[in-house]
């Protein structure tokens, strides 16, 4: 798989978040993303691999989508919760989490609904 022809993306809404998401994919603890239906699709697909950069921009991880549905934000489960692998990766850690960061982008309502994302990590890159 050539990294250079698949779309590159980065996690959260800063550098400092990137890198902190990216972090926890690498070690394996985050499986898992979510973002508002408003924003689109992103590129995402069922069966997609795409590219992780950090907070600098940089190429990280091959990331491949294994499911992808929409569930209102009110409605996310535990199992979705510890797959994101933020904080304790309780359901309660994660509502407060999202609640912080959609409000941030102007975005929160307890029935937004969500593109929830599972992905399995294709491979590492190294820094260059």
């Amino acid at each position: 798989m050539d990294r250079h022809k698949l779309e590159t993306f980065s996690f959260g809404d800063s550098s400092k978040l990137a890198d902190e998401l990216l972090a926890l994919v690498l070690e394996g603890k985050k499986r898992a993303t979510c973002w508002a239906v408003s924003e689109g699709l992103k590129g995402a697909a069922l069966a997609k691999s795409m590219v992780a950069l950090d907070g600098a921009g940089r190429p990280r991880a091959i990331l491949e989508t294994v499911e992808l549905v929409q569930r209102q934000f009110d409605e996310v489960n535990a199992s979705f919760a510890f797959d994101e692998g933020e904080g304790d990766r309780s359901l309660a850690y994660w509502r407060e989490a999202h609640r912080r960061y959609f409000t941030r982008l102007n975005l929160f309502r307890p029935d937004m609904m969500l593109w929830c994302e599972r992905f399995n990590l294709i491979s590492t890159i190294a820094l260059e």
